[in-house]
């Protein structure tokens, strides 16, 4: 060979090594990109991840749980008080509570994520942790579907979509399932209080209104714009419900109910319809507000069979 064919073949095989490199990076890079989770949380931002989050805090008691129900319990290495379902969830470190956060704590565990109520943490503290580039996912679930959609998206952001998705599925085949039970039932006047003293109630746009629309009840105050608005005893006399829903923390409590029962005109206090659902089962926004949600609906067809 000639010392031109030489440096030809030479060229050749440089040629094909850069190809080669090339095809190498493009593959490399192919796999960084496929390995990138963006999603948009319910505050409307953009949330992304280089990969699956191995390293997740957990600000509220329902997002512990829901982590759980998409599969990523074992990678919550923190979160608050009351954060007590499931079981083992007991045993993860708490940084604080809802109003107020260890923020210097948080740092040091150096997480890949951190999952909060979008209305339910102190938005001050928030801001610190978003300024140092920590991702933050926000959820604040509004209807049923919504639940579902968060295990989803956890299981996406934590990589454990082989439990998170059958888990969406069969949630939302039993809200499905009650939904077609009591679909074209007679309508039920409820009202719904959250608290006693402020006397507090939920809207239309809130998810606990959600369950009583899924059961075939009305909720009175379902027009007001505040989703937890403060109201007056006056103004739920002049509804006169039909049954009046409250949650309590302890079984066989009444909820702070039995104040109504000082007015007897009141068709609820009249036809003995006062009912009551555990807290951790119908204002919690995780699969278990469907135990609640079967629970309301028994207790609103009760309601239809005491009309008179």
């Amino acid at each position: 060979m000639n010392p031109s064919d030489a440096a030809r073949a030479a060229g050749h095989r440089y040629i094909a090594f850069l190809h080669c490199l090339l095809a190498v990076a493009l593959a490399l890079g192919s796999a960084v990109a496929a390995a990138e989770i963006t999603l948009t949380d319910d505050s409307g931002r953009s949330v992304t991840l280089k990969q699956p989050a191995q390293r997740i805090i957990s600000l509220t008691p329902h997002m512990t749980e829901l982590l759980f129900a998409a599969g990523a319990g074992g990678q919550v290495v923190a979160t608050v008080e009351y954060s007590n379902y499931p079981a083992v969830a007991q045993r993860i470190p708490r940084i604080g509570d809802n109003a107020q956060l260890d923020l210097e704590r948080i740092v040091a565990l150096k997480p890949d994520l951190i999952v909060v109520w979008q209305y339910g943490n102190a938005q001050r503290q928030l801001d610190k942790l978003l300024r140092l580039g920590i991702p933050v996912f926000y959820n604040e679930p509004r209807r049923l579907a919504d639940i579902a959609r968060a295990i989803e998206q956890l299981g996406r952001l934590a990589g454990t979509e082989t439990v998170a998705l059958p888990a969406a599925r069969a949630f939302a085949a039993r809200e499905l399932g009650l939904r077609q039970r009591y679909a074209g039932r007679a309508a039920v006047t409820v009202f719904y209080q959250i608290w006693d003293k402020p006397l507090m109630t939920v809207n239309g746009d809130h998810l606990i209104s959600d369950v009583i629309r899924l059961c075939g009840g009305h909720n009175v105050f379902a027009g007001l714009k505040s989703l937890a608005p403060e109201i007056s005893i006056e103004a739920v006399l002049a509804a006169d419900p039909e049954a009046i829903g409250g949650m309590s923390a302890e079984a066989g409590q009444t909820g702070n109910l039995d104040g109504w029962k000082q007015w007897p005109r009141l068709k609820a206090v009249a036809r003995d319809n006062l009912f009551v659902i555990h807290a951790d089962l119908i204002s919690r926004n995780t699969p278990r507000i469907l135990d609640g949600a079967q629970q309301m609906c028994e207790q609103i067809e009760v309601a239809r069979a005491r009309r008179k």
